[in-house]
């Protein structure tokens, strides 16, 4: 339901994304017995993915949308409630269908419509999935808590208080940094529960090679705008994960 892909070059360590409106299909039908039989770990891994797909739109220095913001928690929320469900039970037609029906609505642009979008850490994981062929979901689940903790600062804290708070349930009467770094903390133990690992050198990847894809991940120009990452950051971010 969306205009977009991802092609992967192998031999030259090359993971690039492309979308054009015209490959957007007219209507699409999602069956979600189809995905019964989709093993534990891509079912963790697809749920990590779908998270990834909305705090990629969700974090954002765009003001008053909120409309968006809470379509955004509703999803997220509905990720947290079923990721587990489907794992543990497999055929489990309404963990799978919400699931379905959440992956659709999280990349088809209604979360994006009149809002400045980040995408950094898919533009981060792109350059580990290229180089070492790692499941795009777990790379995106190692390195998102990694992410929103450089991310978190004086301008970004209300923002992670709004996710603490009204997607993880937080009380809200805290400190503010203290419910941000709850939130985060909430976020990796939920990658963790789904049996996804929380490290770069759990998957395989080598310290040597950080340097040359943080490079490589801002080769274009800096990574986002809800907190922008050059290749200083992107690495910064490559090594807190490792």
């Amino acid at each position: 339901m969306d205009a977009g892909a991802v092609i992967t070059n192998l031999e030259t360590s090359e993971k690039l994304a492309t979308g054009n409106k015209d490959m957007a299909p007219k209507f699409s039908i999602l069956d979600p017995t189809y995905t019964f039989s989709v093993p534990a770990n891509q079912t963790a891994a697809g749920t990590a993915d779908i998270m990834s797909h909305i705090f990629e739109v969700y974090f954002s220095n765009t003001k008053g949308a909120y409309l968006q913001n809470r379509m955004a928690e509703a999803f997220l929320k509905t990720c947290i409630n079923y990721g587990e469900k489907a794992i543990a039970d497999p055929e489990n037609y309404e963990a799978r269908a919400n699931l379905m029906w959440t992956s659709s609505l999280a990349i088809n642009g209604l979360l994006s419509y009149g809002k400045e979008t980040e995408w950094s850490v898919h533009g981060m994981e792109h350059e580990l999935s290229a180089f070492y062929d790692i499941t795009h979901g777990v790379g995106l689940a190692i390195l998102t808590p990694h992410w929103m903790e450089y991310a978190l600062n004086d301008n970004a804290v209300n923002k992670f208080v709004e996710y603490g708070v009204n997607v993880w349930g937080l009380d809200a009467s805290g400190d503010k940094y203290e419910i941000a770094h709850n939130a985060i903390k909430k976020t990796r133990e939920h990658f963790v529960s789904l049996g996804i690992p929380s490290t770069l050198g759990e998957v395989g990847i080598k310290e040597e090679k950080l340097e040359e894809m943080a490079k490589q991940a801002t080769v274009l120009g800096k990574l986002g705008s809800f907190k922008p990452l050059d290749a200083q950051d992107v690495l910064n971010i490559y090594k807190a994960a490792f």
